[in-house]
C-alpha cells in the first residue's frame, strides 16, 4: 500500500537511507530540506535533490511553525511523519530546540495535515539520561506516546560512521586510541541502509507499532578493541593500540565545567565533554532494569551489514565517512 509520507532530517545519511527504502517500498515521499543543508549548510537544494532523487523536496525550516506549514504541509494531506532530525551537536540550547521543540511543531503541523502514524529515530543511551540531548530526546518520546496517534520510537545502537573516527590515524600509523583497557563499553553496530530499511519497515509492520524499539546490527557485540583489531585487519597493519585513562576525561569535564561557571562559550564544550565521557563508559546496548547491566543478549538485530565489510570497504575506497558535527577524534 502507497502512503504519503512527510520526512525530517532527510540529507544526513540515515534520512537518505530511510528516503531509498520508502521510494523502494513504492511510498510517495516529501522531505521538508533546509536551502542550505547538511553539515555547515553545504548542500544547496540542487545538491539535496540529487541525494534524494525520487523524492520531492520542499525547501523549509522544520524550527518555524509557519515555515512547517506553509513551505512543508501545505494545507495537503499526509499518512505518515518519519523523522531522523537530530541535534548536530548534543549541546544544550541545540538539544532542545531540535530534538523536543522541532519536533513538537513538527508532531503538531502534522496531525492538522491528517497524520496519524509517526516513526522516531531516538537514541538507545535514553535508557540512561545524563545528557541534555537525552532529556531532551525522553521529553519528545514521552510528547509522542501521550499524543494518540500511532507510533515507533526506533533507539538504535552506534553507527558505522560513529565508530569509524580513527580511519585516518590508524592508516598514517599512529596507534588506535581507546579508553581504559578497550573492553569497558561493547555496542552492536548498525548500518545505515540497515537502519533505513529498519524504519521504513516500521511503517506497514503492525508487531512495531506503539512500541520503543531498540536495535543494533547483525552479530555479536563488539568492544572498541574488537573494532580496533578490525580495522587493524581491513587496512593490513599491525594492531597498535593506546590506552587513554577516563580518569583524562573526568579532568577534562572538570576544568571545562568550572571555567564555564564564568566563560559561557565554555559551557557548550563541557558538555561535549561530557558526552564524550559517557561514550567512553556506557554500552549501546538494552539495559536491564533490574540488574543495571547492560545485556547484548537482550538487543535486538536487524539486517545484513557487517562492521568488518564496511572497514573493508574503506580501506578500498570504496565508501566515504561522513560524520561532521560528530567527530570525537
Amino acid at each position: 500500500m502507497s502512503l504519503r509520507v512527510f520526512v525530517l532530517g532527510a540529507t544526513g545519511t540515515i534520512g537518505r537511507a530511510a528516503v531509498a527504502a520508502l521510494l523502494e517500498h513504492g511510498h510517495e515521499v516529501v522531505c521538508l530540506v533546509r536551502p542550505k543543508a547538511g553539515v555547515g549548510g553545504a548542500l544547496t537544494p540542487d545538491a539535496s535533490a540529487r541525494l534524494l532523487e525520487g523524492a520531492q523536496l520542499r525547501l523549509g525550516d522544520v524550527r518555524d511553525p509557519q515555515s512547517l506549514a506553509r513551505d512543508g504541509f501545505r494545507g495537503e494531506h499526509f499518512d505518515v511523519l518519519l523523522s531522523c532530525l537530530a541535534s548536530r551537536t548534543g549541546a544544550p540550547a541545540d538539544a532542545w530546540a531540535i530534538d523536543h521543540q522541532a519536533h513538537s511543531r513538527a508532531l503538531e503541523a502534522a496531525r492538522q495535515a491528517g497524520v496519524q502514524q509517526m516513526v522516531l529515530l531516538s537514541a538507545l543511551c535514553v535508557q540512561k539520561p545524563r545528557l541534555a540531548f537525552q532529556q531532551a530526546k525522553l521529553a519528545f518520546e514521552r510528547e509522542l506516546i501521550d499524543s494518540g496517534i500511532n507510533y515507533s520510537i526506533v533507539r538504535p545502537t552506534a553507527f558505522f560512521k560513529s565508530i569509524s573516527g580513527q580511519v585516518e590515524r590508524v592508516r598514517q600509523g599512529k596507534p588506535y586510541l581507546m579508553f581504559g583497557n578497550g573492553e569497558l563499553t561493547a555496542c552492536k553496530p548498525i548500518s545505515d541502509r540497515d537502519l533505513g530499511r529498519y524504519l521504513a519497515q516500521c511503517i506497514t509492520d503492525a508487531t512495531l507499532h506503539r512500541r520503543i524499539l531498540p536495535i543494533g546490527g547483525p552479530g555479536p557485540a563488539l568492544t572498541p578493541r574488537q573494532q580496533g583489531q578490525m580495522l587493524f585487519e581491513a587496512l593490513g597493519l599491525a594492531p597498535r593500540f593506546k590506552q587513554v585513562p577516563v580518569a583524562l576525561l573526568d579532568a577534562i569535564v572538570g576544568v571545562l565545567g568550572a571555567a564555564g561557571r564564568f566563560i559561557p562559550p565554555l559551557r557548550d564544550k563541557a558538555e561535549l565533554a561530557k558526552i564524550g565521557r559517557y561514550y567512553a563508559t556506557e554500552s549501546m546496548l538494552v539495559l536491564n532494569a533490574q540488574t543495571g547491566l547492560y545485556d547484548a543478549d537482550a538487543t535486538p538485530s536487524t539486517g545484513s551489514d557487517r562492521l568488518e565489510d564496511f572497514y573493508a570497504d574503506l580501506a578500498k575506497g570504496k565508501v566515504q565517512i561522513e560524520r561532521g558535527d560528530h567527530a570525537v577524534f
